[in-house]
């Protein structure tokens, strides 16, 4: 997932930074609700296997 140091800014794929900063997600998830339902029934499925 890719992550934003919170010292210089830039972005990476590691929890610390070059510079020696943390890196914190970049943005949240999109989530939508249209979605949720029409793929619940394949994730549920998932789930119990």
């Amino acid at each position: 997932m890719l992550k934003k140091c919170v010292l210089c800014k830039k972005y990476t794929l590691k929890n610390r930074c070059s510079c020696g900063g943390e890196a914190v997600d970049a943005h949240p998830f999109k989530f939508s609700l249209e979605k949720e339902r029409k793929y619940g029934k394949y994730r549920q499925q998932a789930k119990t296997q």
